[in-house]
């Protein structure tokens, strides 16, 4: 097994972030290998665009490579490295507002298209405030992914956040700064809209 796989599992955050400071390439190899997934789900429910989250993921790691120096880790690394992705999403955004149309393209294409038809079961989980588990599960049918793409872009960042990141009110507030009253408020509004845009009584 190569250097990469032995630390992989075993360094811990604080010297991961030394060892970047200090410019070791197989550092950069392990922090790549430990959060591009998580960072590509991110760009994936902001943008709902595969090529483009790529890309944007890629800036990201060009971004810590070229900053790293300077992080002072009074944060998270991966609230750090959240902070970049959330942005670069949104500048995204705004770049290319004009000419931007919204497309499903899957992860996993084909799959969930008929797993909402039912209703209840769908009513159920989201009367539950569950929204997030039917996210989490892959089990995203056409309509909630319409709905989910439809949220207003304030809305839908703290969504997927909390529903695929997890992260607690808290943790948002300090990725998006805003105020964690503010955090509760976006979210129970995701959660109504997605409600009223599912026709959910």
């Amino acid at each position: 097994m190569d250097k990469t796989g032995i630390a992989n599992n075993s360094i811990n955050e604080q010297d991961l972030v030394k060892r970047l400071q200090k410019g070791q390439q197989w550092a950069f190899n392990i922090l790549v290998d430990r959060y591009q997934e998580r960072l590509m789900k991110i760009a994936y429910g902001i943008t709902f665009d595969t090529g483009e989250s790529q890309e944007i993921v890629q800036d990201v790691f060009v971004i810590v490579f070229k900053k790293i120096k300077n992080f002072r880790q009074d944060a998270k690394l991966a609230t750090w490295l959240r902070k970049i992705t959330v942005n670069q999403c949104l500048n995204w955004k705004r770049k290319w507002k004009r000419r931007f149309k919204w497309s499903h393209d899957s992860f996993e294409a084909g799959e969930g298209k008929n797993l909402f038809n039912d209703k209840n079961l769908l009513k159920d989980t989201l009367k539950n405030n569950d929204p997030e588990m039917l996210y989490q599960e892959k089990q995203l049918g056409e309509d909630l992914m319409k709905a989910i793409q439809s949220l207003p872009e304030k809305l839908r960042v703290v969504f997927i956040l909390n529903s695929l990141e997890g992260l607690s009110y808290n943790e948002i507030a300090n990725t998006l700064n805003i105020k964690t009253g503010t955090v509760s408020s976006r979210l129970y509004k995701a959660r109504e809209n997605l409600m009223d845009l599912l026709e959910i009584n």
